[in-house]
């Protein structure tokens, strides 16, 4: 692949990343809206506004490159945040629908890390090294907000396991008029 289609598949992921982000700016008060723990809401906003901080250097490394960031739609984060929203629709309540919406944001940090290590190595091997720079800042937020995640899935994910217990004292009680939550096959 010559150095012309190399940067324009870097051109290209970065296109993907910049709608993801966008993506992720629309999904990301819905999400704290529909969390119970305090802690939880306050990560989500926080991650707001960091990803508007992420968008805003995305947009420095387009005008850099002369090209505008618009004309591609990340489908793999239109789909990351649909299954979200569905999590959202579930009937479940509390502990157990903030450890839903843990597992949704994981999948959404995983996708993330995984496309900013790729463009962030694109952009060493292209000699972009403030791109670099910028990209590399961006990886390790979302690799912060991944472990972050994790420690607070571990306090959500006891505290949704003893409301169903029956020593728990909260059970997962379908309400009157709504649907049960789905079960795993």
């Amino acid at each position: 692949m010559s150095n012309e289609n190399f940067k324009k598949l870097y051109i290209d992921e970065l296109k993907d990343l910049y709608s993801a982000e966008n993506q992720l700016v629309k999904a990301l008060p819905k999400m704290a809206k529909a969390a119970s723990s305090e802690e939880l809401r306050e990560g989500y906003e926080a991650h707001l506004e960091q990803t508007k901080g992420q968008v805003q250097r995305l947009e420095t490394i387009f005008q850099s490159l002369n090209e505008s960031p618009k004309g591609k739609k990340c489908v793999a984060m239109e789909g990351l945040v649909k299954e979200g929203s569905e999590v959202m629709e579930e009937d479940f309540e509390n502990a157990v629908l903030d450890a839903a919406l843990i597992g949704a944001a994981q999948r959404v940090e995983h996708y993330e890390i995984a496309a900013y290590g790729t463009v962030h190595a694109f952009a060493e091997v292209l000699g972009e090294t403030e791109h670099a720079s910028l990209l590399e800042k961006t990886l390790q937020e979302e690799k912060q907000t991944d472990e972050k995640l994790t420690k607070l899935a571990k306090q959500i994910n006891a505290q949704a396991n003893e409301a169903a217990s029956p020593q728990g004292g909260e059970q997962d009680v379908v309400k009157p008029g709504r649907r049960a939550p789905k079960r795993a096959a």
